[in-house]
């Protein structure tokens, strides 16, 4: 499989591309500002080419993200449908952000092993944000959950 990232944008698979055109499309319909308009047009246009460029990247992200939290995109294309658009969301800027922070927290996770798990403790902290606490004999590692992704907040040895 090729890189998403071209020299000069991310790629688009064939899948990615229908999905992303399809709710472009609807978002374009429903859109009164002009300047959104036009910026929605562009949008077509890249996903058509089949490459997005940054700004298209960015005006793409919050349609995906959107549509996905809301469950639009399995109840009108399916499962198949939401595994394009999750593909196509971690190829974007924030996607692949949100990748990078649980990667990070993964590997510090790593440093757990082999040691005993002394105490877990999961607080909620506002709408959609959990800190989670993991407690060894030799340290406490502190971790917070939300829409920005997982972080990596304390550490104590």
């Amino acid at each position: 499989m090729s890189s998403a990232l071209t020299g000069s944008g991310i790629r688009l698979a064939e899948s990615e591309s229908e999905l992303a055109l399809a709710e472009t499309r609807a978002v374009l319909a429903a859109a009164g500002s002009e300047d959104y308009r036009l910026q929605l047009d562009e949008l077509v246009d890249a996903i058509v080419s089949g490459v997005l460029e940054e700004r298209h990247a960015l005006t793409l992200e919050p349609i995906l993200e959107l549509a996905l939290q809301a469950g639009r995109i399995r109840a009108i294309y399916g499962p198949p449908g939401e595994t394009a658009a999750l593909r196509l969301f971690r190829k974007l800027p924030r996607g692949k952000a949100l990748r990078e922070s649980a990667e990070d927290v993964s590997e510090a996770l790593a440093s757990l092993k082999g040691h005993r798990l002394e105490g877990a403790t999961l607080t909620a902290v506002g709408p959609g944000a959990f800190t989670l606490a993991l407690a060894t004999g030799e340290g406490r590692l502190t971790i917070k959950l939300d829409r920005q992704g997982a972080r990596l907040t304390s550490v104590e040895v």
